[in-house]
């Protein structure tokens, strides 16, 4: 299965657009944004719901797993994460996912650095939001490794960063609010993905909050959309 897996193509998904899809567990569903591969995926960037009391099977991340909580509370032998949390758990690592109260998660598989071996666990609600040199927005940085860099950003109402290019690439889902750039207009929900070498001149006229992963896409071809 290949869904916006040619990544040296722009994709933008609005995510409450789709259905929901069972997954191979009873209670877990799933919208599926980014894939490469079968179940056993190569690479996938999906929304996955947890209905109340379920449970995924203890299985292992043989390339990395991230997840920010949008919903709910996610629970794992290492703890419970409310919504809010962002979560990484480095390549080699196991655990047993669960949702007693149901949950949501923007979930990223299989897209480390092998080398990259921290465990994370950020509260994005007790976050010390940075200001930045661009007048209206703010940072709050979660994670870096090399070239990647992972952070939740607050673009204020009007506000209009300068346009800046992406040489490692550029992720970006709409937490709140309403993103903007010359290509259009992005509510809540919407997975934006700017290959390697593009270019945009980001605004909100509402103000918005974003997370974004940038610097991490190879330039080589990964399949077909």
């Amino acid at each position: 299965m290949n869904i916006n897996a040619d990544l040296r193509q722009r994709a933008v998904i609005y995510s409450t657009d789709l259905d929901w899809v069972a997954s191979p567990l009873a209670g877990v569903t799933r919208r599926q944004l980014e894939r490469v591969g079968g179940e056993n995926a190569d690479r996938a960037t999906t929304l996955v719901r947890y209905a109340p009391g379920s449970h995924f099977s203890p299985h292992n991340h043989d390339l990395g797993e991230e997840f920010l909580v949008l919903e709910g509370t996610f629970s794992d032998d290492s703890g419970d994460f409310p919504a809010g949390m962002y979560v990484r758990n480095p390549p080699g690592s196991r655990h047993q996912p669960s949702s007693e109260p149901g949950c949501t998660i923007l979930v990223k598989l299989r897209q480390f650095d092998p080398d990259d071996q921290q465990f994370v666990r950020s509260d994005c609600n007790q976050g010390n939001w940075q200001s930045s040199d661009r007048p209206g927005l703010q940072i709050l940085p979660l994670h870096s490794y090399n070239d990647e860099e992972v952070a939740l950003q607050r673009l204020a109402a009007g506000a209009r960063p300068e346009p800046h290019s992406h040489a490692g690439g550029e992720e970006i889902y709409v937490l709140d609010g309403e993103f903007s750039d010359e290509h259009g207009h992005y509510p809540a929900g919407t997975w934006l993905r700017q290959p390697p070498g593009s270019s945009h001149s980001p605004f909100s006229e509402s103000g918005c909050k974003l997370y974004i992963k940038t610097g991490h896409l190879p330039a080589q071809h990964h399949g077909a959309n």
